[in-house]
């Protein structure tokens, strides 16, 4: 089994109806569209992506495994609807222990789907090590970043600071990299290419062109790539 067309619909529906009752009602249906087509492609990766760097893990499981809970945390947000009514899958750096790690992801709803590599909302002793390593290393920074298919299919996503961070005055050559939140890059790609019977190959390719940017950022942070 692989990701299919009742996937998607499942996706809508749930889009449509986004409460315990109805998701209880439908549990099984996420069983069959949602997680066991996640759980063949997390399984279908796991040895391309250990050839590309062992230090990253896929794991098909319900705990602690590479697909992302379908339950949102609604502490902080005005939102309470409890799914998410995308696909989330998240290869991560072994030596992290959430979603802020190095690392690979997939983002797969009805309307868009994109490829992100890099670090999400890295915590301050992790921002402090990465901006200095910009500013030491400053030509192997833009050098993981430059290229040519890496900028045709990948562009810099997440939050940036608006004022030079503290301790980088604001003419720095390095300036609009060092004022970043988050070092990721994201691929969109069309939604039809999820059901593609090589959609595990189509996704490596991706991860490929994005290990250089992985890499420096391992670097960064000095953990393996």
């Amino acid at each position: 089994m692989s990701f299919n067309e009742d996937t998607y619909s499942f996706l809508r529906r749930l889009a449509e109806n986004n409460n315990r009752d109805w998701f209880n009602e439908h549990k099984l249906e996420y069983e069959a569209c949602v997680r066991l087509p996640a759980f063949e492609f997390i399984e279908a990766i796991a040895p391309q992506l250990e050839k590309l760097s062992p230090h990253f893990v896929a794991k098909a499981s319900k705990m602690g495994g590479s697909l992302m809970r379908v339950y949102r945390d609604v502490r902080f947000s005005k939102n309470k609807t409890p799914y998410k009514t995308n696909v989330g899958i998240q290869f991560r750096h072994a030596q992290g222990k959430d979603v802020h790690a190095p690392g690979f992801y997939v983002h797969i709803e009805p309307s868009r789907v994109f490829i992100g590599v890099g670090k999400w909302h890295p915590d301050a002793p992790a921002l402090k090590l990465i901006r200095q390593h910009i500013d030491t290393f400053p030509q192997s920074w833009v050098d993981a970043q430059n290229n040519s298919k890496f900028q045709k299919h990948f562009s810099l996503s997440g939050e940036s600071l608006k004022r030079a961070p503290k301790g980088y005055p604001q003419d720095h050559p390095m300036i609009n990299a060092l004022k970043r939140k988050d070092f990721i890059a994201i691929a969109e790609i069309p939604p039809e290419l999820v059901l593609e019977e090589d959609f595990a190959d189509i996704v490596m390719g991706y991860f490929e062109l994005g290990s250089p940017f992985v890499k420096e950022l391992c670097r960064a942070v000095r953990v393996p790539f």
